[in-house]
């Protein structure tokens, strides 16, 4: 059985859902520029926004790959624009300097009912988002319905034993669950499938 497509899933789902757009006009504020940033994420398709709005290490954290090799999967996906939520609700921006935090709530699309953190650092007068630091709210059962739908529409996956991984991965304790997205940790899911050999 091909397991590369599932390693994938939660570098997916964080691409998807956080390839972002450029930034307003000078004449925002931080926390404009950061509000518009998130909320512009949630449908930016164009690849060259990954460069634009995203360090280095937050796309090597949200895909897996390390240097020009993130660069390029993140480009891949935001060309992609396959389920991207509806709209992003934007809060807690706080700005300390060159660096601000903020939370990002989404409505439809891979993370519907989700709220992660985000770590921002500014950039020649641009924020970029640097990292996922983790989960304001965490709906688990939202999270394996994505991936049991992800799972359920992989080709190379036999239907029992996509059910078997679906099964495994509902037994996941959050934390697990939540470190397959924030670091982007794939051995849960490694190890549910091997089980299902």
């Amino acid at each position: 059985m091909r397991k590369l497509h599932l390693l994938l899933l939660p570098a997916l789902l964080l691409a998807f859902a956080l390839g972002l757009s450029a930034c307003g006009g000078s004449s925002e504020s931080d926390e404009d520029k950061i509000t518009t940033a998130i909320e512009d994420a949630a449908t930016g398709t164009d690849p060259a926004v990954c460069g634009e709005t995203q360090t280095l290490a937050f796309m090597e954290q949200t895909t897996g790959g390390k240097g020009k090799e993130a660069e390029k999967e993140c480009e891949q996906e935001a060309k992609a624009g396959t389920s991207q939520p509806e709209a992003v609700t934007v809060s807690k921006v706080a700005v300390n300097g060159e660096k601000a935090t903020a939370d990002a709530a989404f409505k439809g699309g891979n993370l519907d009912g989700q709220t992660v953190e985000v770590a921002l650092v500014e950039e020649g007068g641009d924020w970029k988002l640097d990292e996922l630091t983790g989960f304001a709210k965490f709906d688990s059962a939202g999270l394996v319905k994505v991936f049991s739908e992800q799972l359920e529409e992989e080709p190379n996956l036999e239907p029992e034993a996509a059910k078997c991984i679906i099964e495994g991965i509902e037994e996941l304790p959050d934390s697990a669950l939540e470190s397959i997205v924030v670091e982007n940790n794939n051995e849960p899911v490694v190890e549910v499938a091997e089980s299902c050999e």
